[in-house]
């Protein structure tokens, strides 16, 4: 698969999750800057964790404005992958391919820690090698990651199952106490209702080898991998 990785002034993990993709799991990933109109025939998009201009204004609404997320609403409406990573989340929900918003944590603190997240279902292209129920290990890293939606369109993500990953406790009950940052129903991460286009706040690039502490998070990669290939394909 071909992965365009989308570089904004202030993107701070790009490299991680080209690194990934590149050299951990064999996939054709290069990146696009911020100014570019193209995608260069991208099969998947990421759209990293960091600080898009600086965070001014809001998180991730300069960003939405660059020339190169009007092909990734393109790229999505087409049916074509795209994720979002941490300000990506932020940034896609901006762009209006999410919906909701991140605010400021409930403890306006910064958290930069592991947290154990709950699985909610494998039936989606980003969870198609997970189980339902699994506790993934996976760092956050952000000051703004507290999901927050009207009742209506929180009752909606419930009952499309839209919600695919929530905090929990390594036992799987999603509390108040396991919520590093007071997002709504716990979400850590959603998809639309399309099916193709995902956004989370935990960083699955920072847990994808062993090396660095864990690896839960290259099984979301895998399972995007796994769903567009076609079978039998050798990564090279």
């Amino acid at each position: 698969m071909r992965w365009a990785v989308i570089q904004f002034p202030g993107s701070n993990c790009d490299q991680d999750c080209y690194h990934v993709l590149k050299h951990v799991l064999g996939q054709d990933a290069y990146y696009v800057w911020h100014k570019n109109d193209s995608l260069e025939g991208a099969d998947a998009v990421i759209v990293p964790g960091g600080f898009s201009y600086g965070d001014y204004l809001r998180c991730g609404a300069i960003a939405r404005w660059s020339p190169v997320m009007q092909s990734v609403k393109a790229h999505a409406a087409n049916g074509g992958i795209v994720i979002g990573i941490c300000n990506g989340f932020q940034v896609l929900c901006e762009a209006g391919l999410l919906p909701g918003a991140l605010i400021r944590n409930r403890s306006l603190h910064f958290r930069c820690e592991s947290r154990p997240l709950r699985v909610e279902h494998p039936h989606s292209i980003f969870t198609k090698k997970l189980l339902t129920g699994q506790i993934l290990d996976i760092p956050i890293a952000h000051g703004e990651g507290n999901y927050f939606a009207d009742p209506e369109t929180l009752k909606s993500l419930q009952i499309n199952r839209q919600i695919l990953f929530t905090y929990s406790d390594r036992a799987g009950r999603a509390t108040p106490e396991t919520n590093p940052n007071g997002s709504a129903l716990n979400i850590a991460g959603i998809m639309n209702k399309e099916g193709n286009v995902l956004g989370m706040m935990p960083h699955p690039e920072r847990a994808s080898e062993s090396i660095l502490g864990g690896s839960d998070g290259k099984a979301i990669f895998e399972s995007v991998i796994e769903a567009k290939e076609p079978k039998g394909a050798v990564a090279a």
